[in-house]
């Protein structure tokens, strides 16, 4: 397994958004595939701003940290506010396979598009057979040896 799916606040996240009535911060929505030699993951950060996400790597682990602000101000008559804001956090954990020194983001229109090599040591690659080519025993009976041209060959 290449990108590992296991979230362990997950749960602690559902839980205190029931807890918040609905409003608590929310996990970030995420397609992950490969294709060829690359993996790709997109995370879905809508509203939140370019300046306003951490991406961090240790390890084999990713860390993204996004802060939505709200777009009304102190001292605004807020009539409905309905809009998840404030900080969410999402950990991916990376298997041995990928190479995680060579990862690179982008963003744009709210989606944070992470692009994770295959490490090398993890490609498929063609061994070449060493050694001379011998020849093998002949498995044979006398009989065989009689009905062949060749002679056969004693040592001294």
């Amino acid at each position: 397994m290449t990108l590992m799916r296991f979230d362990p606040f997950r749960e602690l996240d559902r839980l205190s958004e029931q807890m918040m009535g609905g409003r608590g911060p929310r996990t970030m929505p995420m397609e992950a595939w490969r294709r060829k030699d690359e993996f790709y993951v997109y995370v879905d950060l809508p509203g939140v701003e370019r300046d306003d996400v951490e991406l961090t790597v240790e390890r084999n682990v990713v860390s993204i940290r996004a802060q939505r602000r709200p777009a009304h101000e102190e001292g605004d008559d807020v009539i409905v506010d309905e809009r998840p804001h404030g900080t969410f956090t999402r950990q991916l954990f990376l298997g041995d396979n990928l190479d995680a020194h060579k990862l690179s983001a982008d963003y744009d229109r709210g989606v944070l598009m992470l692009t994770i090599p295959i490490a090398e040591a993890s490609k498929p690659r063609r061994i070449q057979l060493g050694g001379q080519q011998q020849e093998l025993p002949d498995s044979g009976s006398a009989t065989a040896d009689q009905d062949s041209n060749e002679q056969p060959v004693t040592s001294p």
